[in-house]
């Protein structure tokens, strides 16, 4: 048992929260071979005790975290001293782990291939109390959250204290779908460190994604907690509690967001991906080549939170932006969280979704350009670039080709004039290598409230698009507009059931409608050559 005490510093807001553990580790020492449970309690100081690893024929270890480990005894395992444990615990499922009634501990079996349990991984399950603290304003938003990091960093013990949170303190209808009694403990009645949330067991991890469609069909839950979502059913069925209205609660195989990206049995958590083939316009105005990934539908879950280790989280807020970004080559850096030694929680990185680059985007596409401030990146409109004489946009390139910047101005024939003075200039230009390097004149720039606009490469299409960006005001209304039809067909689906033809759009405002549609349960899809492609909606 560990506790921090509560105190609030008014002067500068910083709160410690209380800390408590409980490990029943008692419990766990009582089914052990006697020999063994002498020596840990002998040793004393079991607060970072691991797992206990018993293997036929080697030396009992004692593993800790932070990788030490000790060895229990001089003589090996043999066979009697897992059968004395095997007998006192609870049987062994499909998926080969016992447990100890009311406790967290797991008691994992290695089997040879007539079935003989020839090896032990006993490990020590605890309850944290307090452990929310850090991400307890992300639970609140009633967003749906997905937890991830290695294994034994305590994602588990997270999700436990999320299900007791929400149940005793905001009094929300919880039910933990519990595969291998892993979140409330072995036994029919649960370990009371879920609170009043109810558990209902998995038989088989194979019913997973069934156990998790009948607790929203049969028991009306507001929340639902899962551990290790690892199946394209389970997958789907998330998908499905979501879609219905429930904040969904859990973890899934993979350390990072981009990991899950990749990974094509789970990326539908965060959207899924697409290969798009893009028209030459399009494919010129983003400087991409025609074959590009996409996101394919809204994600399952809006936040995910990467736990580093057990006092450091990294959080996702907008996991659709993210995922955006992501395949569009820009790494995420989500808001960095940390508690201290003391139970201070700081926020050590704020959240920046495009890393200073501007690549294009179905954001900006929408918003318009980035500038960088001091700190954080801010999204503009063109109506917000200074005009210094009139419709005229002074453009201070640096280490931006001249020559390729006046083609891209004959192409697009937009008012813009070339000044190689700084002092003059309503935007600075240049590439995202330089704006690193943050120069001098860069530095003076930002001093004097220029934006600065940043573009990957040195070419003419990405030169084009950013003039397009920056003249391009009816971008907004076009968009308004197109959503605006799309919300009435989806209307006319519904009621009429007939398919209903949109006006034809661009490949961003279409790919828009598209998005709308699988928010609604509507099926889409594009028709016809450019440029008079545009999007159809019908009842699946």
């Amino acid at each position: 048992m560990a506790a921090w005490d509560e105190q609030k510093n008014s002067s500068c807001g910083q709160i410690v929260t209380r800390r408590e553990i409980t490990d029943n580790l008692d419990e766990l020492l009582e089914v052990l071979p006697p020999r063994l449970r002498d020596e840990l309690e002998g040793m004393g100081g079991l607060d970072d005790l691991l797992e206990i690893v018993l293997d036929l024929g080697r030396l009992p270890e004692a593993r800790f975290q932070g990788g030490r480990f000790v060895y229990l005894d001089k003589n090996p395992i043999k066979r009697e001293d897992i059968e004395f444990i095997t007998k006192r615990v609870g049987a062994f499922g499909h998926d080969n782990r016992a447990g100890i009634e009311r406790t967290l501990h797991r008691i994992s079996g290695i089997r040879n291939r007539y079935g003989d349990i020839i090896g032990l991984t006993c490990r020590i399950g605890r309850a944290v109390y307090g452990t929310i603290d850090v991400v307890r304003d992300v639970v609140e938003q009633e967003k749906s959250i997905l937890l991830l990091g290695k294994p034994g960093v305590g994602k588990t013990t997270l999700l436990r204290e999320v299900a007791r949170v929400l149940s005793d303190e905001f009094h929300k209808r919880v039910v933990i779908v519990d595969t291998s009694n892993e979140i409330a403990g072995d036994g029919d009645i649960p370990h009371p460190a879920i609170g009043r949330a109810r558990r209902m067991q998995v038989p088989t991890p194979q019913r997973q994604a069934d156990v998790m469609i009948e607790a929203v069909e049969n028991h009306m839950p507001e929340v639902i907690v899962i551990d290790e979502i690892g199946t394209e059913a389970e997958a789907q069925a998330a998908r499905t509690i979501a879609e219905r209205g429930v904040q969904l609660i859990g973890t899934a195989h993979g350390n990072t967001l981009e990991n899950l990206v990749l990974n094509p049995t789970l990326s539908d958590l965060v959207g899924g991906i697409q290969a798009v083939t893009l028209g030459d316009e399009e494919a010129r105005k983003r400087g991409t080549q025609k074959t590009v990934l996409e996101r394919k539908a809204p994600p399952t879950f809006d936040v995910v939170i990467e736990i580093l280790d057990r006092d450091g989280y990294a959080i996702h807020h907008d996991v659709a932006k993210t995922v955006d970004l992501l395949l569009r080559g820009i790494p995420p850096r989500p808001e960095i969280r940390r508690r201290s030694v003391d139970g201070e929680i700081k926020v050590i990185e704020k959240e920046r979704l495009n890393d200073g680059a501007v690549i294009p985007s179905d954001e900006s596409e929408r918003y318009g350009f980035n500038v960088e401030g001091d700190s954080e990146t801010v999204w503009i409109s063109p109506d917000m670039i200074p005009r210094k004489y009139g419709n005229v946009l002074r453009l201070f390139p640096f280490a931006v080709s001249r020559k390729r910047i006046e083609s891209a101005i004959r192409d697009t024939g937009f008012p813009v004039v070339i000044t190689k003075d700084l002092g003059q200039a309503d935007i600075v230009l240049t590439l995202k290598g330089q704006y690193r390097k943050m120069p001098k004149t860069i530095r003076e720039a930002e001093k004097q409230g220029l934006p600065v606009y940043i573009i990957r490469s040195n070419t003419v299409a990405q030169i084009t698009n950013f003039l397009r960006q920056a003249f391009d005001k009816d971008r907004a209304s076009g968009e308004e507009e197109a959503l605006k039809e799309a919300e009435d067909a989806i209307s006319r689906v519904w009621e009429f059931d007939g398919p209903v033809e949109l006006n034809p759009q661009n490949s961003y405002l279409r790919r828009l409608q598209h998005e709308l549609a699988s928010r609604y349960n509507v099926k889409s899809v594009s028709i016809g050559q450019e440029p008079n492609r545009r999007v159809v909606y019908y009842k699946g």
